[in-house]
């Protein structure tokens, strides 16, 4: 398979969906309630259908793991995992950031990932064995060596507060022996600001598939690691995510196991 040329297809139907986005953007906004703080909009689901859509034609026999449930079809060896609108919350205040994720599974290993920030008009991506992109411009993760060197993200829980106790520790701690933490609304958007070193790393619980699979394979191509709680590598499927650049990878880590678990 040649996923260059399919990352660069997929790119320019990700882009003409973001310009749907933000149209719609400017217009009152149909609201749904999914669940406590989890909200979808008309626009999640439309822009939904275009990438289905659009993505069907580029490669037929590939299945979809969408947010909004637009296509149920399950691959036998591809699947797209899909968020439309990462950060609707932030969308349906007219926020920034929110962003479009969408990564290629090949027999259980992520083989593409696009993430499109609509707000700065920003699109990273990589395909398997290439390097990490932003607007065509090779991107790699911070040379920063120290955690009271960075500069960190995460994203709150808005329903799982199983671990907040832990959580609030892991806050207090990084508050006070770091450049500062950073709140955005997108774990798509924080994945690949660690990819491209504006962020030295982040982590959060409480995700899904589609909130972390095109923004963690872009950090791991552009020279970062990431992991789950423990330490493993159930960080697509397993609803929590370490990733930083690699210098501080062990200590960030270490840090939030023994805070976390």
């Amino acid at each position: 398979m040649d996923y260059k040329t399919l990352c660069q297809q997929a790119i320019d139907l990700i882009k003409s969906t973001g310009a749907y986005i933000k149209e719609e953007g400017k217009k009152q906004k149909q609201i749904e309630t999914k669940g406590s703080n989890d909200f979808v909009t008309h626009v999640d689901k439309g822009s939904e259908r275009l990438l289905v859509d659009g993505l069907s034609k580029l490669l037929p026999e590939a299945g979809f793991i969408a947010e909004e449930g637009t296509s149920e079809a399950i691959g036998d060896t591809h699947n797209w995992i899909i968020d439309p609108i990462d950060g609707t919350t932030n969308f349906i205040h007219g926020l920034y950031p929110h962003a479009i994720s969408v990564a290629l599974e090949e027999n259980d290993e992520i083989v593409l990932g696009i993430v499109y920030e609509i707000g700065l008009d920003e699109c990273f991506y990589a395909w398997k064995n290439s390097s990490a992109f932003l607007n065509d411009e090779q991107i790699q993760v911070s040379n920063t060596q120290r955690v009271k060197d960075s500069l960190l993200a995460t994203g709150f829980p808005y329903s799982d507060f199983a671990k907040m106790e832990g959580f609030m520790k892991s806050l207090d701690y990084f508050m006070k022996n770091s450049h500062g933490l950073r709140r955005l609304g997108s774990a798509a958007t924080d994945l690949v600001y660690v990819a491209c070193g504006r962020f030295e790393g982040f982590y959060e619980y409480g995700l899904k598939p589609y909130d972390v699979a095109a923004g963690a394979f872009i950090l791991q191509q552009a020279g970062g690691k990431n992991c789950d709680f423990r330490g493993g590598n159930n960080y697509i499927y397993g609803k929590e995510i370490i990733s930083s650049n690699n210098l501080i990878f062990e200590e960030f880590r270490t840090t939030i196991n023994q805070l976390m678990n």
